[in-house]
């Protein structure tokens, strides 16, 4: 009966408890979207601001257009050329799948490989960096790309730059090649020049020769453009210079380089590995350089084509070079090192004069044989030279009579002016993956194997085989410091960095390493009498009856220099005098020739490795006999083309006075 009898009010008050929970609510719900609108509008306002009107602007990297290389004449070698990047940018391509098969079916590439490149890219770098598809996109390509853009949004066609090296397979292994940075790259290059570079996924870098060496110098700096663009990501009519508060940055070309590479030496080095005669196209390595150490020119075969690279090469391309047995991918000048054979000669002889074993005049028996221990000690040919200075050692080169040289020094007493000469070491001509090479000793053979030297191997490193290795740079070093009575100077490739005013930037000047005339930190030196001994025994090898290079004589020039030649392996007694040229190729001696000219003032040294070639006088000395051609051609005709009037019997005659009669010659 109490409950028909209630107030209203009483009413009122059993929902009070009610109400305030949904009063409570209520305020708590405004509470949080107020909060939550204030986090958002100042807190994060500025951020969510940019994020929104960055998907009105379309971001585009410019790279910047990497130096040129350019030779001592300021001649280009290594230039750039405009090309077409496709690119996909994640945010606009909302039909992701069905844009990778129309962009695919267009650059012949399967659409599934495109959409999962795509999506890769979005997930590590986010939705709004555009995914490179394909490199140097041809014009039809382009055009047909271009048709394909009203119809999938995000789809885009960037001017790019492609590097052009315009002596393709020349020198390729000296510029070296460029590739996209891998993903292992980025965070190594980037703590290593921290503040100065920041590497991202895309971008190009040196990847061998002086692109890698030099890529910090001549890469220069990426710039951005923006542009506004509508809800499919297609470019907006109107003008706006701000880009909604977004500022375009100019890319800034890399510095040039300025090489000491001669194109014409250079030109004619890469002919004269290429030689078209009995030995056909060398394998191996050349390298011309100045007496004051500027690389004239460099070259490495068989070689490729670093142009491919810049496109990225094809999967087959790429499989066949890294497959190839002579590896083209290597730079021969500093990578491989070798025996040197017969062009060790020299340094032993500047030892056993040095120390003594031997005067300039000193005659040693050189029989066809030599017996040592158990082992028969072989010349290289049937002969007998009898008794022999140290001179005509050189010049007929007598394994005999430095196998003997060999006995009375011990490797202790030769290894001190092989490194005093630049052997065994790297040369630190500024380029990456040299090598060091060797020159043994008894301790390095106790550190290294475990075992003392013996003293038969004395014989076999004074010709230059055994444990000696040498690179075809090291060679031209020390030949250069013979050449120039124990100057020994440094290589080195760049004269100048020119900034794109053509302004210099730097500029690199000869180094003399060391002066061997003068005693070094353990006493070791060379005198100038002992250098003038082993100089006159190599103008002897080029230039006299019995010298073993005398076939590649320069006419009107003295050239001085020494062949060699390596056993790949060691030959029994009944094989050893079989021709080279009857064995398979990988069982051939390597031919080495090393030489300066001219004879009194020395101005270039050209060193030669022509692996598998028999011989040094067959394989190595014609090539550097064409390159010192070219460079006497250049610099010095009149040189040239008084030996040829020379030889043709030309002479100036004077023209007898009126009524006179000639005589006869």
């Amino acid at each position: 009966m109490s409950d028909f009898l209630e107030t209203s009010e009483d009413e009122a008050k059993a929902y009070a408890p009610k109400y305030k929970s949904v009063y409570a609510t209520i305020i708590l719900g405004c509470l949080l979207i107020t909060g939550r609108l204030w986090f958002l509008q100042i807190m994060q306002g500025s951020e969510l601001r940019q994020f929104s009107e960055r998907n009105r602007v379309k971001e585009t990297k410019l790279p910047a257009p990497r130096g040129l290389f350019l030779d001592r004449e300021n001649r280009v070698m290594v230039d750039n050329l405009p090309g077409f990047d496709a690119t996909i940018a994640p945010q606009y391509a909302k039909k992701l799948d069905e844009t990778a098969d129309a962009v695919g079916d267009v650059l012949d590439i399967p659409g599934r490989k495109i959409s999962d490149l795509v999506r890769t890219s979005q997930r590590r770098d986010g939705p709004f960096r555009q995914v490179k598809i394909r490199d140097n996109v041809s014009l039809e390509e382009v055009f047909r790309l271009k048709l394909l853009r009203w119809d999938h949004p995000g789809l885009n066609i960037n001017e790019s730059i492609l590097r052009f090296y315009n002596l393709a397979e020349n020198g390729a292994q000296l510029f070296g090649y460029v590739g996209e940075i891998s993903k292992e790259q980025i965070p190594k290059l980037n703590d290593q020049f921290q503040g100065k570079f920041n590497f991202d996924q895309g971008d190009i870098i040196g990847k061998s020769g002086l692109e890698e060496t030099y890529d910090t110098t001549i890469r220069g700096r990426d710039g951005i453009s923006y542009v506004e663009v509508d809800a499919r990501g297609r470019e907006a009519p109107g003008e706006k210079s701000n880009y909604l508060g977004f500022k375009p940055l100019p890319a800034i070309p890399g510095y040039n380089l300025v090489l000491t590479i001669d194109k014409d030496i250079q030109e004619a080095a890469y002919k004269a590995m290429n030689r078209h005669d009995s030995i056909g196209p060398r394998i191996g390595g050349v390298v011309a350089m100045k007496s004051n150490g500027e690389i004239l020119a460099w070259v490495s075969t068989p070689s490729y084509d670093p142009n491919i690279f810049s496109t990225g090469p094809p999967p087959q391309v790429w499989s066949q070079l890294i497959n190839d047995p002579f590896r083209p991918l290597r730079n021969k000048v500093i990578q491989d090192h070798f025996s040197p054979g017969s062009t060790f000669k020299p340094i032993v002889a500047l030892a056993a004069l040095q120390e003594k074993v031997v005067g300039p005049n000193t005659l040693v028996p050189a029989p066809g044989i030599l017996k040592f221990g158990r082992r028969i000690y072989h010349e290289s040919h049937k002969v007998n030279h009898g008794a022999i200075n140290i001179v005509k050692a050189i010049e007929v080169s007598s394994n005999v009579f430095f196998y003997q040289m060999g006995i009375r020094l011990g490797i202790d007493r030769i290894a001190p002016y092989a490194k005093l000469l630049g052997l065994g070491q790297k040369s630190n001509v500024n380029l990456t993956h040299e090598v060091s090479g060797l020159i043994p000793s008894s301790d390095w053979k106790l550190k290294k194997l475990g075992e003392e030297w013996q003293p038969g191997e004395n014989l076999s490193n004074a010709i230059g085989q055994g444990f000696v290795l040498v690179t075809a740079l090291q060679m031209a070093v020390a030949y250069n410091a013979i050449g120039l009575d124990g100057k020994v100077m440094k290589p080195f490739l760049i004269k100048k960095v020119l900034n794109q005013d053509s302004k210099v930037v730097q500029e690199f000047e000869p180094t003399l390493l060391r002066d061997t005339t003068k005693p070094n930190e353990f006493g070791v030196t060379i005198d100038l009498a002992s250098f003038k001994t082993v100089k006159e025994g190599m103008r002897r090898v080029v230039n006299g009856e019995g010298g073993t290079a005398r076939l590649s004589r320069l006419p009107g020039i003295e050239m001085a220099g020494k062949t060699g030649t390596t056993q790949v392996r060691s030959f029994s007694a009944d094989e050893i005098y079989n021709r080279c040229d009857s064995r398979p190729l990988f069982l051939r001696h390597h031919g080495w020739f090393v030489a300066f000219a001219p004879f009194e003032n020395p101005e270039i040294t050209v060193a030669v490795l022509a692996e598998h070639a028999c011989s040094g006088a067959q394989g190595g000395a014609p090539v550097a006999h064409d390159v010192m051609m070219a460079y006497f051609e250049k610099y010095h005709p009149e040189l040239i083309k008084a030996a040829q009037e020379k030889k043709e019997g030309k002479k100036a005659v004077l023209k007898p006075p009126p009524g006179v009669l000639e005589e006869s010659e």
